[in-house]
């Protein structure tokens, strides 16, 4: 957890990649690899786990859904250590991620008995899951001024940073409001004073990092090679009964 100074840092749960996505970042530190191409590096992945579900190799599928998710790591990781921050990678980043838990989703449907309206809520389930986990996230982040390119509130287009183009950023913030929009909204709405409240705990944002997209992901691998694909959908779905317990939890103590 590299972004927060070490009294606030917490055992993040979905962060299980980070220590190998450092060494894939450093060692491509000198060479002409961008974050924009570890980032098409687990789209590619994340594809290649949609394959497999839908052909029946699950253990393949757990393996490049592990796989993304250390990418998916790896991209911040190199925008660190070579210092060159982008907006154009955040958005792309954020973009490529729901567009794959929806395929996830939708191929765990298809090679189940399960509802398309329980495959349908359990997405919504598991976005507003990752939102509430971010949102906390960037709250903490900018309270000790971390990583600035991810902000509290999306509200406006921000200005392109030095290496990156103000009409990619435009077009994949775009994307961005029209995919996160309604999920930021909700979640602002049931806890708009997050950041006005006290710092909020290690062990509470330890708990909350069950929704990181990583631990989601980290779930559904080890569902899909213990033959329980059935209830992946099902499971993501009562699990966003959380989202409110946390809530509550900071709300009413913090």
């Amino acid at each position: 957890m590299s972004k927060l100074p070490k009294e606030h840092k917490f055992v993040d749960l979905s962060d299980y990649g980070r220590p190998i996505a450092k060494v894939i970042a450093n060692s491509l530190k000198n060479t002409t690899f961008t974050p924009i191409h570890v980032t098409i590096g687990f789209i590619i992945s994340g594809f290649i786990a949609i394959f497999c579900i839908v052909q029946g190799y699950y253990w393949l599928a757990a393996f490049f859904l592990i796989f993304k998710s250390i990418l998916d790591a790896t991209d911040g990781e190199l925008a660190r250590v070579k210092q060159k921050p982008s907006y154009t990678g955040r958005y792309l980043d954020s973009v490529a991620d729901i567009i794959l838990n929806a395929l996830f989703f939708v191929s765990i449907w298809y090679v189940t008995n399960t509802t398309i309206w329980i495959c349908f809520l359990a997405f919504l389930g598991l976005q507003l899951q990752g939102t509430l986990y971010n949102y906390y996230y960037a709250i903490l982040r900018n309270k000790f001024d971390g990583d600035t390119t991810s902000r509290v509130f999306e509200y406006n287009t921000p200005i392109a940073l030095e290496g990156e183009k103000q009409k990619h950023v435009n077009i994949l913030f775009c994307l961005y409001k029209l995919l996160y929009g309604v999920f930021d909204k909700t979640i602002y709405f049931l806890d708009s004073n997050a950041d006005k409240g006290k710092i909020i705990p290690n062990w509470l944002m330890t708990s909350v990092s069950t929704f990181g997209l990583g631990f989601q992901l980290l779930i559904i691998a080890v569902m899909l090679v213990f033959g329980l694909k059935a209830f992946i959908l099902p499971f993501f779905l009562v699990y966003t009964v959380m989202v409110f317990i946390f809530i509550g939890i900071r709300k009413f103590f913090f």
